[in-house]
């Protein structure tokens, strides 16, 4: 297993550790099972942005400290020149960078996603994902094939949709080559752990 997917997986277990948390409380609280939490933060298993965004969220921590341990820093604003965002490879090879990690208090979460083209992905079930809040996909290259539920919508350069992230929703890269996209993924006002 790479040594950054370690890292994080220690990140997150210790978090865990000191919140008192138990593994069946972050199953839960991620939508996993406990044996596939325990290989995920055991770093045996790689994880999802979903994955890694609901941990956050129950930690009370930006998404920035469990990839790289260090608290972001800015308050007024941020700006990330091209190419230079923060590098996250996850989930089948999609490729993210985080264009606000600098930004602390963050009420979303700005992506640049690059979704490999894959064949045979193309008549296979789309894998969902959850998470409460909203999320804003605007394409910028190749095309998407996006799954809302029982909805599917393929978009092209230009195209974008905006959807409540907490019903069913997945994507794959279609048209036979790579697509790129920003993704940006709000946040559901009034619902952090610390508010509770």
């Amino acid at each position: 297993m790479e040594p950054r997917i370690i890292e994080i997986a220690e990140r997150v277990r210790g978090l865990r550790e000191i919140l008192g948390y138990s593994v069946e409380d972050m199953a839960e609280k991620t939508g996993v099972t406990p044996e596939h939490y325990v290989e995920m933060e055991s770093g045996q298993h790689d994880f999802g942005f979903t994955f890694l965004f609901l941990c956050a969220k129950a930690f009370g921590v930006d998404i920035v400290e469990l990839l790289t341990g260090e608290r972001p820093k800015l308050s007024f604003y941020s700006v990330v020149r091209a190419g230079k965002g923060l590098p996250i490879r996850r989930r089948k090879s999609f490729t993210y960078q985080h264009l606000g990690y600098r930004m602390q208090n963050k009420l979303a979460e700005p992506f640049i996603v690059t979704a490999p083209y894959d064949a045979e992905a193309q008549d296979k079930p789309i894998e969902l994902s959850y998470h409460k809040g909203q999320e804003f996909d605007y394409v910028l290259k190749g095309f998407l094939k996006v799954q809302l539920e029982d909805h599917v919508e393929v978009l092209g350069e230009g195209d974008a949709i905006f959807y409540d992230s907490g019903h069913g929703h997945g994507m794959i890269a279609t048209g036979e080559q790579d697509c790129t996209f920003l993704a940006m993924v709000i946040d559901a006002p009034g619902d952090n752990e610390e508010d509770k």
